[in-house]
C-alpha cells in the first residue's frame, strides 16, 4: 500500500526544501508497508538524517501553520494558569502568549479544531495557531503540571498536620517564604483572587471554620471553607505580610501588603489590609490594587453620549468644585483618574491628595495621606494652596474643615476634584449643608455633582432576548419613554462567563450641573426633593434612569439595575 495523501506531501516538501534526494523520496514513496505518521517520522529521522525541527518546518508548510520549537521556550505560569490544564492534556495544545484579542496556541495536531473552539469560548479570544513536535508539548505539560500552584486542598492538609487547634502561633514560623504550608496558603489565596479578577478578598472566622470570600464584579462568592484552626495562623499571616502587630487582637488595624515581596511570579499588586476583632475571631478584608492596572478612557466608563459631551466640558473649566459620590466600589476614583488623565498636560500642576494611592499617574503629584503624623487630607489641601497648583484631587471630604478649604480652594481658582458619600446627585448639598457650609458657598462654587454606581454587564455570548411585560415593561417605559426587545442573563451562563450570566461591569452615572434655577434654589435652601426636579428640568437623568438606558442598550438586565437603584418616585 502507498503512502497516504498527507505523508506524500510531506516527502515531497522535503524534496523541495533539498532535505532529500530524489533517489530517497522515490524509495520512500514506492514504500510496501502502510506507515503511519508516527513511523515516517521515525524512518526520516533514523535513516535519512533529519532534525526534528527540519522536519517540523516541512510540516508546518504542508499544513499551513508556522512551526515553533519548544524545547528552549520558556512557558509564562499566569498565561498557562488562565487554561485548563485537563483540556490542554486531552488535544495536546499549549498556551503560549496573549497579544490584544489574540492568544497564541502550540498544537501537536494541525487537524484539532476542537480546541480551537473551546479555547475561544472560554477565553473569548482568537487563537493563532502554531506547530510543535508533540513530544516537545508532552514534556511541556508534564514539566508546567508539577510546577503547578499548589492547591487548596493538599496545603489544608499539611496545615492540618503542622497547627493544632490550641498552638500559639510564633511571628518566626511564618516568615520564612519558602517553608510551611500556611505560606503557600496565604499566597495561594491572593493568587487565586488576582486571577479571577476580585477586587476585595474576605477572610471570615466562624464558630466552626473560617472563610474565603472573593468580591467579583461587585458580588461575593464563596471561595474556600478552611477548618477553624487555620484562622489564628493565616490571620497573623497576612498581618505579618502588613507589618502589623500580630499580638494585638483587641484592636482593628489598616496595613498594606506589596505582594510582590513575596511572590516569585510576575504579579505586582498592593493590597489595603484591614483588620477587625469579631466575635469568632480576627476578620480580614483585603481591596487588590493592580499597579500594572491603567486608567480607562473616558468613553470606556459607562457615561452616556450627552452625560460624556456635558462631563467633558465641566472638567475643561479653569476654577470651582467636582464632585463624585456613591458608595465604596462605585467607581468613583477609577472616574477622577481617568478624568485627571484626560486634562493632564505639561502646561498645568496637578496635585493630589489619597488614602490610598490607588493608581500611579505619570505627570501628576501624588500625595499618600499619613494620619498617625497628622497628615490630613485637611492639612494636605493647605499645603498644596501654597504650591501653586492648577488642579487639586482630594480623594474624600469626610469633616467640614477638608469641606472648608475645598470650597475656598473652588472660589481662588483652582479646580478641586474630589468624592463624598450620599446616595444621590442632589443629596449632596445637604451632606455640605450639614457638615456646616453655607448655601451660597456651595452654589458659588460647585460645577457639577455625579453619583454613580457599577452594574454588572450581562455576558454577550449567552443572553437570552425577550420582551418586557407587567411591572419591568412599565418600569422602562416610564423611564425612557420606550420599549421593546431587552436581554436577561442565562442563569446556566456559558465558558465566557464562567457559568455565572454575567461579566464585566458598567458604569451608571447621575450628572447633576450647576444652572442658574439650581444656584437660586440651593440660595433659598430647597428640599433635596425639589433640587432634584430642577436638575432634571435642566437635563439630568437620574441613575435609574441610566439604569434604565444600559438595559434597552443590552448592556445590562431590570434584574441588575432594580439590584443597585431604586425607581423613581
Amino acid at each position: 500500500m502507498a503512502l497516504g495523501r498527507i505523508q506524500s506531501a510531506i516527502v515531497k516538501q522535503l524534496l523541495e526544501m533539498k532535505l532529500l534526494d530524489a533517489e530517497a523520496s522515490e524509495k520512500i514513496m514506492t514504500l510496501s508497508q502502510d506507515l503511519t505518521g508516527d513511523a515516517l517520522d521515525q524512518l526520516l529521522l533514523k535513516e535519512y538524517g533529519l532534525t526534528e525541527f527540519r522536519l517540523l518546518v516541512a510540516k508546518s508548510r504542508v499544513f499551513g501553520m508556522n512551526p515553533i520549537s519548544l524545547s528552549r521556550f520558556q512557558i509564562d505560569p499566569d498565561v498557562l494558569e488562565r487554561f485548563p490544564m485537563e483540556m490542554c492534556r486531552e488535544h495536546r495544545v499549549v498556551p503560549l502568549g496573549m497579544v490584544g484579542d489574540f492568544v497564541v496556541v502550540a498544537f501537536a495536531n494541525p487537524f484539532e479544531m476542537n480546541a480551537v473552539n473551546e479555547i475561544q469560548e472560554a477565553t473569548g479570544l482568537q487563537v493563532v495557531r502554531l506547530l510543535a513536535n508533540s513530544h516537545e508539548i508532552d514534556q511541556k505539560l508534564k514539566k508546567d503540571a508539577s510546577a503547578e500552584k499548589v492547591e487548596f486542598g493538599d496545603v489544608v492538609e499539611a496545615i492540618g498536620e503542622e497547627f493544632g487547634d490550641d498552638q500559639d502561633v510564633k511571628a518566626e514560623d511564618l516568615e520564612d517564604e519558602e517553608s510551611g504550608p500556611i505560606i503557600q496558603l496565604a499566597n495561594r489565596i491572593v493568587e487565586d483572587a488576582y486571577k479571577e479578577g476580585a477586587s476585595d478578598i474576605h477572610v471570615e472566622p466562624g464558630e466552626k471554620e473560617l472563610m474565603v470570600r472573593y468580591r467579583i464584579d461587585g458580588v461575593c462568592q464563596e471561595k474556600l471553607k478552611l477548618p477553624k484552626k487555620v484562622a489564628g495562623a493565616i490571620v497573623a499571616r497576612f498581618k505579618i505580610m502588613s507589618n502589623l502587630d500580630i499580638a494585638e487582637r483587641r484592636l482593628p488595624q489598616d496595613g498594606r501588603i506589596i505582594f510582590k515581596q513575596y511572590t516569585k511570579k510576575n504579579i505586582d499588586i498592593d493590597l489595603r489590609v484591614s483588620t477587625a476583632p469579631l466575635n469568632h475571631g480576627e476578620g480580614i478584608v483585603m481591596r487588590i490594587l493592580d499597579k500594572e492596572k491603567s486608567t480607562l478612557p473616558m468613553p470606556a466608563l459607562g457615561f452616556s453620549e450627552d452625560n460624556l459631551l456635558r462631563y467633558r466640558n465641566v472638567i475643561q473649566q479653569p476654577y470651582g468644585m467636582i464632585l463624585h459620590c456613591g458608595p465604596t466600589g462605585s467607581g468613583k476614583s477609577m472616574t477622577l483618574y481617568s478624568a485627571l488623565n484626560e486634562i493632564n498636560s505639561p502646561e498645568l500642576v496637578i496635585r493630589t491628595a489619597e488614602d490610598p494611592i490607588e493608581y500611579t499617574l505619570a505627570g501628576i503629584n501624588q500625595m499618600q495621606m499619613s494620619r498617625q503624623i497628622g497628615l490630613t487630607f485637611a492639612s494636605a489641601l493647605r499645603a498644596f494652596l501654597r504650591q501653586d497648583p492648577d488642579i487639586i484631587l482630594v480623594g474624600e471630604i469626610r469633616d467640614k474643615e477638608t469641606a472648608n478649604i475645598a470650597v475656598e480652594a473652588a472660589l481662588t481658582g483652582h479646580l478641586l476634584l474630589s468624592t463624598l458619600h450620599t446616595n444621590d446627585a442632589p443629596g449632596t448639598i445637604a451632606r455640605l449643608t450639614d457638615m456646616g457650609i453655607e448655601p451660597f458657598m456651595i452654589s458659588s462654587s460647585l460645577l457639577c455633582v455625579c453619583a454613580q454606581r457599577l452594574m454588572r454587564r450581562v455576558c454577550k455570548k449567552c443572553r437570552v432576548a425577550y420582551e418586557p411585560e407587567g411591572r419591568e415593561k412599565d418600569l422602562i417605559e416610564a423611564a425612557l419613554g420606550w420599549s421593546g426587545t431587552i436581554y436577561k442573563h442565562n442563569p446556566r451562563g456559558c465558558p465566557n462567563c464562567n457559568g455565572l450570566g454575567y461579566r464585566g461591569r458598567v458604569g451608571i452615572h447621575e450628572l447633576m450641573q450647576i444652572s442658574d434655577e439650581l444656584v437660586q434654589a440651593i440660595n433659598d435652601e430647597k428640599e433635596t426633593a425639589e433640587l432634584k426636579k430642577i436638575a432634571m428640568r435642566n437635563g439630568m437623568r437620574t441613575l435609574h434612569q441610566d439604569s434604565m438606558l444600559k438595559v434597552k442598550e443590552g448592556l445590562s438586565t431590570i434584574e441588575e439595575a432594580l439590584a443597585n437603584v431604586p425607581p423613581d418616585l
